[in-house]
């Protein structure tokens, strides 16, 4: 409608409403289904955080002596960062089937951050508060090395391009769950330690490792599901759950540790077929 000012005699229509209240909404501040996703991430990461203090750290410090709770919150925070390992890798897949907001990639850093930095850490520090023959000082220790070495691997993947296929260093999922697996193996703490501080350097290394998707990522999901049966059989103390679980964590202390020997072995295939390509475009 057209109102008539009185003394200027001209006309002027009123702005229209907008029709929807969504789009009065900064395009930076829509969330994606992606965006969900990798909150639920980060909701995961807090949670374990949470089950570590209250089911582990909390009744050593009380002097309690349910180890039966202490077993079960020690299990349902690491399947807390199973589960945040699964939102981080759905909301990948989500993002290039759908969209992603332009908030997507600083959202999944601190994700990443609380669920596959902060979370692994805290549960190195408490391990070496509750463990026996531990040292909570030198615990403390590996456990900020672990944490930095997850801020400075996000930060170096905001910043670096990569060719496609392919994670320059362990990628933060894979180092948090070797680091919980590595302590839940039990192992003297100078081992422990070393192998702790080992995971933390992949992980800013330079090591090359594939990046989850097609057959790689069913093959991971299914690993992560195997790995919550393996931990419920150990929280309830199945028969023979202490022996699964224990080997289902040194098969992924293995795994860390022989990829990259297949990335540098391609590597090497690759360099010395460039060669040979090379030498035979010089011969007449």
């Amino acid at each position: 409608m057209t109102v008539i000012d009185p003394d200027t005699q001209t006309g002027w229509a009123p702005e229209a409403e907008d029709e929807d209240d969504a789009e009065d909404m900064p395009l930076s501040m829509r969330l994606s289904i992606a965006d969900t996703l990798t909150l639920g991430n980060a909701t995961c990461g807090f949670m374990a955080v949470y089950f570590t203090t209250t089911g582990i750290l909390i009744p050593h410090l009380t002097g309690s002596d349910e180890s039966g709770m202490a077993r079960h919150s020690a299990a349902t925070a690491v399947i807390l960062m199973l589960m945040a390992a699964i939102f981080d890798l759905f909301d990948g897949l989500v993002a290039r089937k759908l969209r992603s907001s332009p908030m997507g990639a600083e959202l999944d850093n601190l994700s990443d951050l609380v669920s596959f930095g902060l979370a692994p850490a805290y549960f190195v520090l408490v391990y070496g508060m509750v463990a026996d023959d531990a040292h909570q000082r030198v615990s403390a220790l590996a456990a900020i090395v672990v944490l930095l070495a997850v801020v400075l691997r996000l930060a170096r993947f905001s910043c670096v391009t990569l060719k496609d296929g392919m994670f320059q260093g362990m990628p933060s999922p894979f180092g948090a769950l070797t680091v919980i697996s590595i302590v839940l193996l039990e192992l003297p703490f100078v081992p422990t330690l070393l192998a702790i501080v080992g995971v933390a350097w992949l992980m800013v290394s330079r090591v090359e490792y594939p990046k989850p998707r097609g057959v790689l990522a069913v093959a991971m999901l299914g690993w992560i599901v195997a790995a919550m049966g393996l931990l419920a059989a150990w929280a309830f103390d199945a028969p023979g759950g202490q022996l699964l679980l224990q080997t289902g964590c040194a098969l992924q202390v293995v795994l860390g540790a022989v990829i990259p020997l297949f990335a540098t072995a391609r590597r090497v295939n690759t360099f010395r077929d460039n060669r040979r390509e090379a030498r035979a475009a010089q011969l007449p």
